[in-house]
């Protein structure tokens, strides 16, 4: 943290993932938030619209809580509530005799610039708000369990319903009469999340080479003795905070390829939470992953054009952090960081082919002081029915 006796983050609680997770209140406006550090020690005021005073008293995790009104400058505050925001900031800073703030990365650029215009320098701190939101906290971590006991229950609904169905003449997966298609299981799964209170993005259902984009969402009709990836990965629509999981399944027997890039990915996995620890490299933990990828006698990397669509390897990174966005600090790959403890974190090794599509099991693990805990319950196998 650079040095100062004031911090500031702004801007709107509800799409600033870092800024919530500060005060821990949902709002949809504009909102600053000031950290002094005083003889007394660190003080937090939160500016918001006056509207909102009452239920963030009730909820924010902020010592005092203020609207504009309170900080209007002598020429008084826009008609505008960003700016008027903005403007409030900036007096707020004057009034308790500040004349160098430290910002995050996320301050937007209109509080920056008025905080200047009153003669106050702005430090951003590149670090502020990533590092320290890295450590999740008792209650994080228990968001985070519950999160992913949600997608649980959805993955084990969504494997069972794709390992159970009937088949038709062309090998088409049936189910209650009509062709099971990735479109329909993604369907089942928006509806079991819903109904857990779940809001959830376009879930990853992709059978056989279309498996073979690792971002694929999929589409068309699921078949018998085809990999199908699901990835499934919902916010709870009350703590914001995410689940991720990724599971293959196979409709029907398993050919000896599927078994072998099962076998590789599950291996793979395993070396990766067992390289998971605090001070280990996110790079240390990637090359734990990929040592076994090769070892099982795969590739890793991307493949150009002039390679054979038997070609098979992993073609991304192990993992990343995970909260209140799916994807967060650190990475699991080359250049990733050391862990703390706290980091929570996807292992998903995969490996794709596009003569058959892809093999990826995904877990969540947190950091401990001695090495991980595995947030996940479900098999990891490729048979579910």
């Amino acid at each position: 943290m650079e040095q100062s006796n004031a911090t500031v983050m702004a801007g709107i609680p509800a799409i600033n993932s870092a800024l919530y997770r500060k005060v821990r209140f949902n709002v949809g406006d504009p909102v600053a938030l000031i950290s002094l550090n005083g003889e007394e020690g660190e003080k937090s005021i939160f500016i918001l619209r006056d509207i909102e005073m009452h239920r963030a008293r009730q909820h924010a995790q902020v010592d005092e809580i203020a609207c504009p009104a309170d900080y209007s400058p002598a020429d008084g505050l826009s008609g505008d509530r960003e700016t008027a925001t903005a403007q409030a900031t900036a007096e707020c800073l004057a009034r308790h005799g500040i004349t160098s703030v430290v910002a995050d990365r996320t301050l937007p650029l209109i509080f920056a610039e008025i905080i200047r215009q009153r003669g106050i320098e702005v430090i951003c701190d590149m670090e502020f708000g990533v590092t320290d939101r890295r450590s999740k906290d008792a209650q994080e971590i228990a968001w985070l369990r519950e999160a992913q006991t949600a997608t649980e229950s959805a993955m084990e609904m969504a494997c069972q319903l794709i390992a159970r169905a009937e088949v038709d003449g062309d090998g088409s997966l049936i189910h209650e009469g009509t062709v099971l298609t990735s479109e329909r299981v993604r369907n089942a799964i928006d509806v079991k999340l819903l109904e857990l209170g779940y809001a959830n993005v376009p879930s990853i259902v992709a059978g056989g080479p279309t498996g073979a984009d690792c971002h694929e969402i999929g589409s068309g009709p699921l078949k018998t003795g085809q990999p199908v990836i699901v990835d499934i990965f919902p916010q709870n629509r009350t703590t914001l905070y995410n689940g991720d999981c990724t599971r293959t399944v196979v409709h029907g027997p398993v050919s000896e390829q599927l078994q072998q890039m099962h076998a590789a990915v599950y291996a793979a996995k395993q070396a990766g939470e067992a390289a998971v620890k605090p001070g280990v490299t996110g790079e240390d933990v990637h090359k734990a992953v990929i040592a076994k990828i090769r070892e099982h006698g795969f590739e890793v990397g991307i493949p150009d054009d002039t390679m054979s669509d038997e070609y098979c390897a992993m073609v991304h990174g192990t993992g990343h952090g995970i909260g209140l966005d799916v994807h967060e600090p650190p990475l699991l790959d080359f250049k990733g960081p050391p862990l703390v403890v706290g980091d929570a974190l996807t292992i998903e090794p995969g490996v794709y082919s596009k003569a058959i599509g892809g093999i990826r099991i995904e877990d969540m693990v947190v950091v401990t002081e001695n090495g991980c805990e595995n947030l996940n319950h479900l098999p990891q196998g490729l048979t579910w029915d």
